[in-house]
């Protein structure tokens, strides 16, 4: 059986590139008239956007609310019969017959107030071993000092330059 191949053809597509300065100036005007319609779409997007998430945060709303005062009440029974739920302390985790309950330990965290207050607290307390020095390089002296790292391994000085097209427009003022 003879199939009949379709031949595809591939290509690129084709760059657009003016060919005078008036199609040039067309064409950033054109970019700044694109530019503003998808803002025009994108506020627009998010208009709707605002509208419907209210809508549905209005309709979740007394759901959260029945459901923390719930959780609330199971938290008090469950602490209350503690004990007799965990076999004294042997389980975290209590298996139920709609579900499970679990009591986790956090990790211990540290909050500090004052920090200044507390690190000149700790040093005279001789415990400066709770500090830490942090070293790391200073990128905006080497830029302004860049003869100094000259030939240094491992630091170079790089800079690029973009090419921006800046569509001219106007802005509306706001009247009071």
């Amino acid at each position: 059986m003879n199939a009949v191949r379709k031949t595809r053809i591939k290509s690129d597509a084709a760059l657009y590139v003016p060919q005078s300065r008036a199609e040039c100036t067309e064409a950033i005007a054109e970019i700044g008239r694109r530019q503003r319609e998808r803002e025009r779409i994108q506020a627009a997007m998010n208009d709707r956007l605002a509208v419907l998430k209210q809508e549905f945060e209005e309709a979740a709303k007394p759901h959260g609310e029945v459901i923390s005062q719930l959780t609330h009440g199971v938290q008090m029974w469950c602490e209350t019969h503690r004990s007799d739920l965990t076999a004294g302390g042997k389980s975290k985790t209590v298996n139920l017959a709609s579900g499970e309950v679990r009591w986790r330990m956090r990790p211990p965290s540290v909050l500090v107030r004052g920090g200044d207050v507390v690190i000149d607290l700790l040093r005279q307390l001789g415990l400066g071993r709770l500090l830490r020095e942090k070293i790391e390089i200073n990128k905006e002296a080497i830029l302004a000092e860049p003869e100094a790292v000259a030939g240094v391994r491992g630091i170079s000085i790089t800079q690029r330059e973009d090419f921006v097209i800046v569509p001219f427009e106007t802005q509306l003022e706001e009247v009071a």
